[in-house]
């Protein structure tokens, strides 16, 4: 199958050679040429065979509206435009009418797996009409994990961002719990190997995870995590679950709890967002402040 990629950042870089990996030719398009395929849009729609798929990965928002705003005008009836960034839900709504009044196709993908998606592949949560989503197949059976789980065709436009959103928030959550119970066993006399504690819950307990061993890898690289600043960063999505939580009267004192915790950080040194940030940069390659800055 053939398809055109819009940002080849940390995460579309890496999308683009998976997809590869799986026999499919993938056209890049990226403002920085050192990484791109194609110079402009234009010749990424050009180098493509009709009925096109287009999968942009843009930052939310401006950026990824200017690229809707230019596709729309280069692609054709038939064509399909697939929202795979952090989006929120109520844009890809729009972004369906206004492609779709040209006749085009309209996909939105919640995708999970940051910097390990290459290698472990990409959790997809997809919403859309069923014969644009089933076109897009072939290029989400590269992207997942393998087996059987990882997929999801989550329902109509706008419910694969808004499941995405509602896992970043649980995401914050569970994040949260392990940060308060790092902080703690650091704080006591009693407990000489903070780092060791948390090794041992990475099997045979309840509470093992994927954050749980990304916890250890960061403890492994800096066992007090003093070379970071506790200050973290909110991707947005936590605060749009908090939104969408209290339109629908639905309570989230956990995920409620662990946004604010993120707004707390940035008014001191929260010794909790030290390892917020320190999980952050292990699973996703988000940007950390040094103690030392």
């Amino acid at each position: 199958m053939q398809i055109g990629l819009i940002g080849l950042g940390k995460m579309g870089g890496n999308m683009r050679e998976r997809i590869r990996r799986a026999g499919h030719t993938v056209v890049g398009y990226d403002r920085n040429p050192d990484v791109s395929d194609v110079g402009t849009l234009n010749e990424l729609v050009e180098r493509l065979e009709g009925p096109r798929v287009v999968w942009v990965m843009v930052p939310a928002g401006a950026p990824t509206q200017s690229v809707i705003n230019e596709l729309a005008g280069l692609l054709s009836a038939g064509d399909t435009v697939v929202d795979g960034g952090n989006s929120r839900w109520s844009d890809d709504e729009k972004h369906a009418k206004e492609l779709g009044i040209k006749g085009i196709g309209f996909v939105d993908a919640g995708v999970s797996g940051g910097v390990w998606g290459l290698e472990n592949g990409y959790a997809l949560m997809v919403g859309g009409d069923k014969e644009h989503v089933e076109r897009l197949q072939p290029i989400f059976d590269a992207l997942k994990p393998e087996g059987p789980y990882g997929y999801v065709h989550a329902g109509k436009v706008g419910s694969g961002h808004f499941s995405k959103m509602v896992h970043n928030g649980i995401e914050y959550a569970m994040m949260q719990a392990y940060a308060e119970g790092w902080e703690l066993l650091e704080k006591v006399d009693s407990v000489e190997n903070v780092r060791e504690v948390f090794r041992s819950w990475q099997e045979g307990t309840v509470i093992r995870s994927w954050l749980l061993d990304l916890a250890v890898n960061a403890l492994d690289e800096d066992e007090h995590l003093e070379k970071l600043r506790g200050f973290a960063e909110d991707s947005g999505e936590g605060r749009w679950t908090v939104e969408a939580a209290i339109g629908h009267a639905v309570p989230l004192p956990a995920i409620t709890a662990s946004l604010f915790a993120r707004f707390a950080s940035r008014q001191d040194d929260s010794p909790q967002m030290k390892m917020i940030a320190a999980l952050r940069n292990q699973f996703g390659g988000h940007a950390v402040e040094s103690a030392e800055e």
